[in-house]
C-alpha cells in the first residue's frame, strides 16, 4: 500500500516544523535572559575595600626581626595538575574530570606545604565552595595540615554560575587567595583591582584583589606588610597594567611608612629582565612586566618554569607543551634576599610550581 502526501499535506510539515523551531530558538532566548538577568543582579560587587576572612585556628607567634622563608603558590584549585587541560589555553575542560581527582590534588598541595615549613604562605586559586572541586573548602583543608599558623582569605572568584564552556560549565565558583602565618597578624584586608571587562562578561568573571596582611615587628612601630596577588590573564593587557600599578603604588606608599615589603604570587607577566621563549603553537601568552622604580627588583628564578600552558595533559616530551616563568616576588629596598628558588614538583598537582623566598631585614 503507497501512502500519497499531498502538497497540502507538506506545507502544512512545513509549517509545523518552523512553528516548533521558533518555539526553540524563543525558549533558548528565554534561557539566555533569564541567566543574564540572574547573574546581573546577582553578581558579585566587592568595595574598594573590606575585612578578610579569618581562619578560625592557630597560635601565632611575635615575629621579632628573624630571617624569612615565604612560599608562594598558585594551586590551580587542585583541578589543574598533570592530568588536566584547560579550554581557555586550547584544551577540551572547564572543570575536573572527578571528586578523587581534586582529592589526590589537594592531598599532595597538603603534603608540600607540609614538607616546605615555610614561615608564611601565599596561595592563589584556592576553592573554598565551589561546584567545580565538589563545595570542598581548600582553605580550611591546607589550614588543618598547617596547625598553628594564623590565616586569612580573599575571594577574586564569586558566582553563582560561571555558564561557560557550554559543554562543561564551570558552575558555581567560590574561590580567592589565602593567606597563612606564623606569625601574629594584626590585620588583613581585600583591595579590589580594576575590573577590565564590561557586562556582560563582567558579571561571572574574576574580580581580582590583593590580600593585604600586616605582621608587627615587636618592639618597633614598623610593621612586616605581605600582599597576596593574582592579577589578570585574559585580557588584552590593560588590565594588567592598571593591576600592577596599583601594587607599585602600595609597595611605595607602605615603603616610605618605614614599613618592610612582601609582595608574592601569580602575575601572569613575564618579569622585566626575563628572556622567555614563547612557541607559535602556543594559545595563550602572558603580558610583559614594566621595570620596577630605582632600588625595586622582580625576584624570580628563570631556572625552573613556574607555570605550563594548559593545551594538553602534562606531556615533558611533547613539542606543544610551553612553559613560564610568571610567578614571583617583589620585596623592599630594606629587605636582604637570601635566596629564590622555583620547587620543581613536576606540575603533579598544579598547572603551577611553588616559588621559595628566602629574605631578612637590612
Amino acid at each position: 500500500m503507497k501512502i500519497h502526501v499531498g502538497a497540502g499535506g507538506i506545507r502544512h510539515w512545513y509549517v509545523y516544523a518552523g512553528i516548533g523551531l521558533a518555539a526553540l530558538v524563543g525558549l533558548a532566548l528565554l534561557l539566555l535572559l533569564g541567566l543574564l538577568i540572574y547573574l546581573t543582579v546577582t553578581e558579585y560587587k566587592p568595595q574598594a575595600e573590606e575585612p578578610a576572612w579569618q581562619l578560625e585556628q592557630g597560635n601565632p607567634t611575635a615575629y621579632q626581626g628573624e630571617a624569612l622563608k615565604v612560599l608562594s603558590w598558585n594551586t590551580g584549585y587542585a583541578g589543574l595538575g598533570a592530568e588536566a587541560d584547560f579550554i581557555l589555553d586550547g584544551g577540551t575542560q572547564g572543570t575536573p574530570e572527578s571528586e578523587s581527582l581534586v582529592s589526590k590534588n589537594e592531598e599532595g598541595i597538603a603534603k608540600v606545604l607540609e614538607n616546605v615549613q615555610a614561615d608564611i604562605y601565599l596561595l592563589q586559586e584556592v576553592d573554598q565552595d565551589s561546584g567545580r572541586t565538589y563545595h570542598h573548602n581548600q582553605w580550611e583543608r591546607y589550614g588543618q595540615t598547617l596547625g598553628d599558623y594564623q590565616s586569612c582569605f580573599a575571594l577574586n572568584y564569586k558566582c553563582g554560575f560561571v555558564p561557560f564552556p557550554v559543554t562543561d560549565p564551570i558552575g558555581a565558583v567560590s574561590s580567592g587567595l589565602a593567606t597563612y602565618s606564623r606569625y601574629t597578624l594584626s590585620d588583613s584586608v581585600r583591595q579590589s583591582l580594576p575590573v577590565p571587562f564590561s557586562w556582560p562578561v563582567r558579571a561571572a568573571n574574576l574580580k581580582r584583589c590583593l590580600l593585604v596582611s600586616r605582621i608587627p615587628v615587636e618592639g618597633t612601630d614598623k610593621e612586616l606588610v605581605i600582599v597576596n596577588l593574582h592579577l589578570e590573564a585574559y585580557d588584552d593587557g590593560e588590565g594588567k597594567a592598571a593591576q600592577t600599578q596599583q601594587l607599585t603604588n602600595l609597595l611605595i606608599e607602605e615603603y616610605e611608612k618605614g614599613n618592610f615589603m612582601i609582595a608574592g604570587g601569580d602575575f601572569n607577566q613575564f618579569f622585566a629582565g626575563s628572556n622567555q621563549e614563547i612557541k607559535p603553537t602556543s594559545q595563550w601568552a602572558p603580558g610583559y612586566l614594566d621595570a620596577l622604580p630605582e632600588g625595586w627588583d622582580y625576584l624570580y628564578d628563570d631556572t625552573t618554569p613556574t607555570c605550563r600552558l594548559l593545551n594538553q595533559p602534562y606531556d615533558p616530551a611533547s613539542d606543544l607543551t610551553q612553559y613560564y616563568v610568571i610567578d614571583g616576588f617583589i620585596v623592599s629596598p630594606n629587605l636582604e634576599v637570601l635566596s629564590v628558588e622555583t620547587l620543581d614538583e613536576g606540575f603533579t598537582y598544579s598547572d603551577h610550581n611553588p616559588v621559595l623566598l628566602q629574605v631578612k631585614p637590612k
